[in-house]
């Protein structure tokens, strides 16, 4: 390592962490000419709002520009760290800006993670504009923030940085960072930068600062692949288990296993496995895909997500990945039915507003004296006493006609299953 240089204490992204929208890289839509967080800052006119992104995209950035180019006293609270107790100590702060005209900016970063108990502490004061909020946010404000703060703060999404954007980042961060500026970099290799960062601008930064630190003692310092990776080890993976994409991965995986396409379903599989997803939880959402998407169209389907499932359980990573996709490509290549899922939901609408009819006599157990002198099983045809062990009976509650609920498809065993049940019984329209 050069003995000369003097290494900062500070990271890269907080050093060269933008003053200006002039410097500003990304959001377009939000802060480029005309658009409203830029006529907003211009026009001094704040209100509050809410910013919602991808980590790394910009949002404490904002926040901490419009408090340098508004006339506003700037507070800052991280959800993670801050109560109720923080929030009305800044409250306190706002009544007495209000009486000599001074606004009150108060950023919370991560606000998905205040309580509601947290977010109702905010409710008076930003309603009354004594406090100016500007929250931030990586999950979906719709399910982590409650309605009445939404409807007192509007709600700005953030877009992913482009690779024009985080390619700017790493021009300005060369240019600018005093550090950086002594230092003979001859190569940055930033295509592969950008890949391992995953669109995280403030992994982009810590990535190449920590590739610098590692080839300080070079009288050239290149950032090839090579030591990138040495760097790293492993790509940044945008999955958060507790969060909303967990739930946009998830949805694309079974839409992608129902929408029988293997290859797409093993795609969202990895996706989810590199990104730290539990493997339990994956095979128990195939069990369910397997009953709700194939169903009778390939009754082992079933059979087989279950074996997975116990096998994931015993086996565990990293070769538990080797039995879901097995199951995931079975289950994608398999005929398709949701006949099961679809009978099961419309006789529960039938059980919830229909009265709760008796069981015929003929259809209930007699297992004592009383209940056979009753009646109990009376007139009860035992079907493998018939031809092909069928007979024609009516297994219904005597106040309802039969209602065709199963309507088996035309697909794999579930044909056989429509053919059969056509023989039984002609006149329902299987």
């Amino acid at each position: 390592m050069k003995t000369n240089i003097e290494i900062p204490h500070q990271p890269l992204a907080e050093r060269i962490r933008p003053n200006s929208l002039k410097e500003f890289q990304g959001q377009e839509h939000l802060v480029g000419v005309g658009k409203p967080l830029r006529v907003m800052i211009e026009n001094d006119s704040l209100s509050s709002f809410i910013l919602w992104g991808p980590p790394g995209s910009g949002k404490t950035t904002i926040a901490r520009i419009i408090s340098q180019e508004t006339e506003s006293e700037y507070f800052k609270l991280n959800a993670v760290s801050s109560g109720v107790k923080d929030v009305r100590g800044v409250i306190d702060i706002a009544k007495q800006n209000v009486q000599y005209s001074r606004r009150t900016l108060l950023f919370i970063d991560e606000i998905h993670r205040f309580n509601k108990a947290q977010q109702d502490a905010l409710l008076h004061s930003v309603e009354s504009g004594e406090v100016i909020l500007i929250g931030a946010t990586t999950e979906n404000p719709s399910f982590e923030v409650i309605p009445a703060l939404r409807s007192r703060a509007r709600v700005f999404t953030l877009d992913e940085l482009s690779k024009t954007d985080l390619e700017n980042i790493i021009s300005f961060a060369l240019s600018k960072d005093v550090f950086l500026k002594k230092l003979n970099i001859v190569k940055v290799d930033s295509d592969f930068l950008i890949f391992i960062s995953g669109g995280d601008a403030r992994i982009l930064l810590n990535v190449l600062e920590a590739s610098v630190l590692h080839e300080l003692d070079k009288d050239e310092i290149i950032l090839s692949k090579e030591v990138i990776e040495n760097v790293v080890q492993k790509k940044n993976i945008a999955y958060d288990k507790d969060g909303e994409e967990h739930y946009n991965v998830i949805s694309a995986f079974i839409k992608s296993v129902r929408g029988s396409d293997p290859d797409a379903a093993v795609y969202w599989l990895a996706r989810m496995l590199e990104g730290g997803e539990d493997p339990i939880f994956i095979a128990r959402r195939l069990i369910v895909l397997a009953s709700e998407d194939v169903g009778n169209a390939s009754p082992n389907g079933l059979l087989i997500a279950e074996a997975a499932f116990n096998a994931v359980h015993k086996i565990g990573m990293p070769e538990a990945r080797i039995i879901l996709a097995q199951c995931t490509t079975y289950l994608a290549s398999s005929p398709k039915s949701n006949a099961s899922y679809a009978a099961i939901n419309k006789a529960m609408s039938d059980i919830k507003n229909l009265p709760a009819y008796s069981v015929p006599l003929h259809l209930r157990n007699a297992p004592t004296k009383l209940m056979k002198e009753l009646g109990y099983g009376d007139s009860y045809k035992y079907s493998h006493d018939y031809p092909n062990h069928f007979v024609d009976a009516k297994y219904f509650p005597d106040e309802m006609n039969p209602r065709e609920y199963y309507k088996p498809s035309n697909q794999g065993f579930e044909k056989t299953i429509q053919e059969r049940l056509r023989f039984y019984w002609p006149t329902r329209k299987y």
